[in-house]
């Protein structure tokens, strides 16, 4: 099956692969050749993308994903192949997150702290993860 991962900016990815998992907002679910369509919205977080005995670490920053006819869209406002990310960087800005989550004085301030908290969480994991 075909997977594609785009932003408004660009084809992050755009490959044949044997299986999808990613992470929805109701959990994470994987998808196989021969899947039902499905659309569904996608929650922060790490997609893999399994070719062969290699597997590709993505995060995906929402945003939605459709599966019909062998190809699994997905259209996401940030997306980043794990070789892109940068472990310091995505360190950093998580502990930046926490420290204005324990100092977040308005419940608005700690929407936003829990937000880059799960995005720097996810870089790190596609960036980490090799299985």
């Amino acid at each position: 099956m075909k997977l594609k991962i785009i932003t408004q900016e660009r084809v992050v990815f755009d490959e044949d692969v044997d299986a999808v998992y990613t992470k929805g907002v109701d959990g994470e679910f994987g998808l196989l050749k021969g899947h039902i369509p499905i659309m569904t919205a996608l929650d922060i977080g790490v997609t893999r993308a399994v070719v062969g005995d290699e597997v590709k670490m993505f995060t995906t920053m929402g945003g939605i994903l459709q599966f019909k006819d062998e190809e699994c869209l997905i259209l996401t406002t940030l997306a980043e192949s794990g070789d892109e990310i940068d472990e310091t960087r995505a360190k950093d800005a998580l502990a930046r997150a926490k420290s204005r989550l324990r100092n977040a004085k308005a419940r608005m301030d700690a929407k936003r702290a829990e937000a880059a908290i799960a995005r720097a969480e996810a870089r790190l994991k596609a960036k980490l993860s090799r299985h």
